[in-house]
C-alpha cells in the first residue's frame, strides 16, 4: 500500500519547531508496519530528528547553526532576498528536505526523546508544504 499527501505546517519564526503533533494530525490512519517518509518542499527550511523534550536543546540548535552559517556574510552572492536568504539555503543544505521514520503497530516508531522538528531558517518563512508519503501493509 502506498499513499501520499499534502500536509501544511503554520508559519513559524525562525528556529527549530517540535511539529510532531501537527504532522500527525494532518496523517490518515497508518498501516501496522511501513514507513512515513515527509519531504518539505522548500529550499530554505528543513526536517530533522531530535530532542523532544527539553526546548533549550531547540534554542541551543539555533544557537549552533547561527555560529556556523551567519546571516548576511560579506562574502555570500545570493543577497536579493536579504540577509538571511543565503544562510537559510546554507543550513538547509546541512540538515537535509526529507525524513523516513519506521511504522510499528500503526505508530511512528520514534525513539522516546524523539521528535520530528521543522528547522525555520529565515525570519518569516511562512506556511510550510510537506510531502507524506506511507508505505506499508
Amino acid at each position: 500500500m502506498f499513499q501520499q499527501i499534502q500536509l501544511f505546517l503554520k508559519p513559524r519564526c525562525r528556529g527549530f519547531h517540535l511539529v510532531t503533533s501537527e504532522i500527525l494530525s494532518q496523517l490518515p490512519t497508518l498501516p501496522k508496519v511501513g514507513l512515513l517518509h515527509l519531504f518539505i518542499q522548500h529550499t530554505s527550511c528543513g526536517l530533522s530528528l531530535n530532542e523532544n523534550y527539553d526546548p533549550d536543546v531547540r534554542v541551543d540548535m539555533e544557537t549552533i547553526f547561527d555560529r556556523l552559517v551567519p546571516d548576511g556574510h560579506p562574502s555570500y552572492v545570493h543577497t536579493l532576498e536579504g540577509p538571511d536568504d543565503m544562510a537559510a539555503h546554507a543550513k538547509s543544505s546541512l540538515v537535509g528536505a526529507s525524513l523516513t521514520i519506521p511504522i510499528t503497530d500503526g505508530r511512528l516508531n520514534l525513539g522516546t526523546w524523539q521528535g520530528i522538528y521543522l528547522c525555520e531558517f529565515r525570519n518569516e518563512g511562512g506556511q510550510r508544504k510537506v510531502i507524506a508519503t506511507i508505505m506499508g501493509e
